[in-house]
C-alpha cells in the first residue's frame, strides 16, 4: 500500500538471499553453465547450487561430460557433495574423496575429476538435445568454498593401432570407448608407463552405466588386471554384443596390491590429503589380435612338427632293415632293432678288447671265470607275463645254495654275470609293475589336477580377475573357455614324442621276445639284459609331463606349479634307476620302494609351497632330511653294491661309518672301490652344496629348486656312466653318439628359451608382467612355447640315449662286462 511503512534494511537483505537461494535450489530454475568455464562459488546448510549444462549431440556420435571439482576445505565432517544428474544416470561424490587402504588408513583428495556416462548415438537424423544438472550442496552450518569446470572431451572414443596418452589419478579416474571394426575380432589392450608406481588397474567393461571408475569398485565388472608399467587385455568381439566397450584406468591409492610398500609417512589412521601426488603418465594402444586362421596354421606345425619324429622313425627303421637284410649272418631272432637301432649281429669275437674289466683290472682277477648256465639249463624262455612265475616282495631270491650274494655283490671287481644271476622272466615282470603302477598314478594324479585347473579358468572367466593367473599376456591367444590357448597346445610334444618312445620300446621288446623264443645265445647270454619294465615307465611319464604341464598353463600360478613338476621328478628318478639297472639288473629298487620315494619328494614339495617362503625351520629339517638321505643312498651303493630302499636304515649309517674308518682311516691312500668312491665324494659336495644353498637363500621356488636337485644328480650320474664306459674300452655306436648330440644340442637350445623369462609367480600379478613379450613364432608361440617343443624333443633324445647306450655290448658276454 502507498501508504504503507517502508520495510527495514535487514528484512530487505534476507529476503534478497533467501530469492538468490530458491532461484538456483532443486524446486527452482538452475543457473545456466557454459563448458569450458571455471564456476566458484560457496555452499553451507542452507544455500546450494545448481547448474544446468545443455548441447546438442549429432547424429550417430558419441558424447562424453567430465566434471572437474575442486574444494579447498579438508573438513571430513561437513564434505562438500556433488550430484550429477543425467537423462539416465545420477552419479555423486563428496569432496574431500576418502580412499582407503591396508589396516584402514585413509587417503583424502580435495581435487576430483569424474568422466560421466556417455549419451548412447541416437537412431534419428537430425541433432538431440541433451542436458546435465550438476549440483553442490553442504550441511556445513558455515561456508564452503568450491570450483567446478564441465568440459566435453574431444577424444573419448580409442582408434586401433594409435597410441593416446593421457594422465590419472586415484580422485581422477579415466575411461574411453572402443568400437570393434568390422573386419576386426579380436583386439589387444596394451598399456605402458614409463614409472613403475603409484599401482594402477586397468579394466574392461561393458556399455552400461553407471561405469565402474573407482577403486573400490572397479573389480565389480568386465575383467580387469593390476599394472605397473605394462599390461595387456585380449578382448574378443563374441564377448561384447554391442561390438564396442569402455577401457576403465583406475589408479589405486596404495602401492601394496603391485607390490609397493606403504609410504613411511602414513601411520595408523592419520589422514593426509595427497591430491595431485599419485598421478601416472600413462599410454593405450589396441592393435588386432590375430586372425583365425593362425590358430589353424599354429596347430598344424604343432602336430606336424612332432609328426615328423614318426616319418623319422620309420625311414631310419627300414633304412637299417634293409642295410641287415643285405648282409644277415645269424638267425633273425639274434637282431633287434627299434627305432632304427639295431644290435650287432657278428659273431662274438674270440677276445675282448683290452682294458674291459673294471676299472682296467687285469682279467684274472675278475669274477669272469664263472661260466655262465647253458640254455639247455635255464628256466624255459617263456612269456614274461607267464601267470607260472610267483611275484615276490624283494628282489634278493637268488639260491643261497648256489653262492653268498653278498659275497659276490662286495667283490672289489664285478662282472654283468654276477648281477644278472636270477630268472628274467621273474625279474622282468616285476620291472613291468614300474608301468603298471605309473598308470595307475598318472590317472589318480591327473584326475583332481584335471578339475582343480577347471575351477580356476571358470573362476577367472566369472570373475574377470586376471590377476589369479600369471599368462604372458603380450601373447596370450584364446580358444573357447581358455585364456592362454597357445600355452597348452606347446605341450602337444611330449604327448606325442612319449608315445613314439612307447612304440620304439614295444617293436624293441617284440623283437627280443622273439629272439628269446627261438632261444638266441647272443639274446640269452650276451649284451646287457633286456628288460623294458622302466623304459615303458619313462614313455608314459613323459606323456603325463605334458598333460600336467598342460594344465599348469590353464592358470599357470603359485600354488599349482607343482603340476608342472610332478612327473619331471618321476623321469629324473626313472632315469637314474634305469641307467642303474642297466649294470645291476638283479638289484634294482623294486617299482613299490620307487614311487614311495617319489611321493616322499612330491610331499615335501607340497609342503615347500606351503611352509618354503620364509620359514628357517622348513628349510632346516628339508636340508638335514637332504644330506642324511643322500649319506645313506651313497653307503647303499658303494658298499653294498645295491640300490634297495626299505628297510634297515640305521644299519645303513652303521655301514656309512664302516666305510668311513675302512677307507678313511686305515686305507685312505686308496678305497676298496675307487670309480664308485669318486662318483659318490662329488654326488655329496653337490647335494651338500643345494642344502647348503637352501638354507642359506631359501628360494620361493622350491618346486623348480628340488628339480634341480633330480637333474644335478643324474646328469653326474649319467656323465659317470658314460665316462666308465669309454675307460673300460666299450664303444659308442653312430645312433647314440648321434643321440647324445642332438641331445645337448637340444637341451641347450631349450634352456636358452626356459630363461627369457616372461611371467613370474614368485612376484605380484602386476610385476610378473613387466616381463610379458610378445610372440616369436607364427605370431602365436612365445619364447616359452618354445621352450616346451624343444624339451620335448630332448627328453626324447635323452630316452633314446639310455635305450640305446649299451647296443654295442649286444655280441660281448655278459662275464665280460663289468659293472660300474
Amino acid at each position: 500500500m502507498a501508504g504503507g511503512p517502508a520495510p527495514a534494511p535487514g528484512a530487505l537483505l534476507c529476503a534478497l538471499l533467501w530469492a538468490a537461494a530458491a532461484a538456483s535450489g532443486p524446486g527452482g530454475s538452475p543457473a545456466p553453465g557454459a563448458f569450458g568455464r571455471v564456476y566458484r562459488g560457496a555452499v553451507n546448510i542452507s544455500a546450494e547450487r545448481v547448474y544446468a549444462f545443455a548441447y546438442s549431440s549429432e547424429p550417430g556420435q558419441v558424447d562424453a561430460v567430465r566434471v572437474n571439482v575442486n574444494s579447498s576445505s579438508e573438513n571430513l565432517q561437513y564434505p562438500v557433495l556433488f550430484v550429477v544428474r543425467q537423462q539416465k544416470g545420477v552419479l555423486s561424490w563428496q569432496v574431500p574423496l576418502i580412499f582407503r587402504g591396508l589396516y584402514q588408513r585413509t587417503y583424502n583428495y580435495q581435487e576430483v575429476s569424474r568422466t560421466l556416462c556417455p549419451s548412447e548415438p541416437t537412431p534419428e537424423t537430425r541433432p538431440s538435445d541433451q542436458t546435465i544438472f550438476v549440483e553442490v550442496s553442504s550441511m556445513a552450518p558455515f561456508n564452503i568454498a568450491y570450483e567446478l569446470l564441465v568440459t566435453r572431451l574431444e577424444n573419448f572414443q580409442l582408434e586401433t593401432n594409435k597410441a593416446f596418452n593421457f594422465t590419472a589419478s586415484p580422485s581422477q579416474p579415466q575411461y574411453f570407448l572402443y568400437k570393434f571394426p568390422q573386419d576386426v575380432d579380436s583386439v589387444i589392450i596394451e598399456v605402458v608407463s614409463d614409472a613403475v608406481y603409484p599401482c594402477s588397474v586397468v579394466s574392461v567393461q561393458d556399455i552400461v552405466c553407471p561405469v565402474y571408475d573407482l577403486d573400490h569398485n572397479v573389480e565389480f565388472n568386465g575383467v580387469y588386471q593390476s599394472m605397473t608399467k605394462q599390461a595387456a587385455i585380449t578382448v574378443q568381439r563374441k564377448d561384447f554384443p554391442g561390438e564396442q566397450f569402455f577401457v576403465v584406468f583406475v589408479i589405486k591409492p596404495e602401492d601394496y596390491a603391485c607390490g609397493g610398500s606403504v609410504p613411511s609417512s602414513i601411520h595408523g589412521n592419520v589422514n593426509r590429503t595427497w591430491n595431485l601426488q599419485r598421478t601416472k603418465n600413462l599410454q593405450v594402444t589396441i592393435v588386432p589380435s590375430i586372425k583365425k586362421s593362425v590358430y589353424v596354421q599354429a596347430m598344424f606345425f604343432s602336430f606336424l612338427s612332432f609328426l615328423s619324429f614318426y616319418l623319422g622313425s620309420v625311414v631310419v627303421a627300414f633304412v637299417h632293415y634293409i642295410s641287415t637284410d643285405m648282409k644277415i649272418i645269424v638267425p633273425f631272432g639274434s637282431i633287434s632293432t627299434g627305432s632304427g637301432i639295431m644290435t650287432s649281429s657278428h659273431p662274438i669275437t674270440a677276445s675282448t678288447p683290452e682294458g674291459s674289466s673294471y676299472g682296467a683290472i687285469d682279467e684274472s682277477s675278475s669274477s669272469g671265470g664263472h661260466q655262465l648256465s647253458s640254455p639247455e639249463r635255464r628256466p624255459p624262455a617263456g612269456s614274461d607275463t607267464d601267470s607260472s612265475v610267483e611275484e615276490e616282495s624283494d628282489f634278493d631270491t637268488m639260491p643261497e645254495i648256489e653262492s653268498d650274494k653278498n659275497v659276490i655283490r662286495t667283490k672289489v671287481f664285478l662282472y654283468l654275470s654276477d648281477l644278472s644271476r636270477k630268472d628274467r622272466r621273474i625279474v622282468s615282470k616285476k620291472y613291468k609293475i614300474y608301468f603298471w603302477n605309473i598308470i595307475t598314478i598318472a590317472v589318480f594324479y591327473a584326475l583332481p589336477v584335471i578339475q582343480l585347473v577347471i575351477t580356476y579358468q571358470t573362476v577367472v572367466n566369472v570373475t574377470g580377475n586376471q590377476d589369479i593367473c600369471y599368462y604372458n599376456f603380450l601373447c596370450a591367444h584364446p580358444l573357447g573357455v581358455l585364456s592362454a590357448f597357445n600355452n597348452i597346445l606347446s605341450n602337444v610334444g611330449h604327448m606325442l614324442l612319449g608315445f613314439l618312445f612307447l612304440l620304439i620300446v614295444l617293436r624293441r621288446d617284440i623283437l627280443h621276445r622273439r629272439a628269446m623264443e627261438m632261444k638266441d645265445v647272443y639274446t640269452l647270454d650276451y649284451g646287457i639284459p633286456k628288460h623294458f619294465g622302466l623304459f615303458y615307465a619313462m614313455g608314459i611319464a613323459l606323456m603325463m609331463e605334458g598333460v600336467l604341464s598342460a594344465c599348469y598353463h590353464v592358470c599357470p600360478n603359485y600354488s599349482n606349479f607343482q603340476f608342472d613338476t610332478s612327473f619331471m621328478y618321476m623321469i629324473a628318478g626313472l632315469c637314474m634307476l634305469k641307467l642303474y639297472q642297466t649294470r645291476h639288473p638283479d638289484i634294482n629298487a623294486s617299482a613299490y620302494s620307487a614311487y614311495a620315494s617319489f611321493a616322499v619328494v612330491i610331499c615335501l614339495a607340497v609342503l615347500g609351497v606351503v611352509f618354503g617362503k620364509n620359514d628357517v625351520w622348513f628349510w632346516v629339517i628339508f636340508s638335514v632330511i637332504h644330506v642324511l638321505a643322500s649319506l645313506a643312498l651313497s653307503t647303499q651303493i658303494y658298499y653294498m653294491g645295491r640300490f634297495k630302499i626299505g628297510k634297515g636304515y640305521l644299519g645303513i649309517f652303521r655301514r656309512a661309518a664302516m666305510v668311513l674308518y675302512t677307507d678313511c682311516i686305515q686305507q685312505c691312500s686308496r678305497p676298496m672301490y675307487m670309480d664308485r668312491m669318486v662318483l659318490l665324494v662329488v654326488g655329496n659336495l653337490v647335494n651338500w652344496s643345494f642344502a647348503i644353498f637352501g638354507l642359506l637363500y631359501r628360494p620361493r621356488d622350491f618346486a623348480s629348486y628340488i628339480l634341480g636337485i633330480f637333474i644335478c644328480n643324474l646328469l653326474l650320474y649319467l656323465a659317470f656312466y658314460i665316462i666308465m664306459k669309454l675307460r673300460s674300452s666299450e664303444k659308442l655306436l653312430p645312433i647314440p653318439l648321434f643321440c647324445i648330440v642332438a641331445t645337448a644340442v637340444v637341451w641347450a637350445a631349450a634352456l636358452y628359451f626356459f630363461f627369457q623369462t616372461l611371467s613370474s609367480w614368485e612376484e605380484t600379478p602386476a610385476e610378473s608382467r613387466e616381463k610379458n613379450r610378445p610372440c616369436i613364432l607364427l605370431g602365436f608361440f612365445d619364447d616359452h612355447d618354445v621352450w616346451h617343443f624343444l624339451s620335448a624333443a630332448a627328453l626324447f633324445f635323452s630316452f633314446l640315449v639310455l635305450l640305446t647306450l649299451d647296443d654295442d655290448l649286444d655280441t660281448v658276454r655278459r662275464d665280460k662286462i663289468p659293472v660300474f
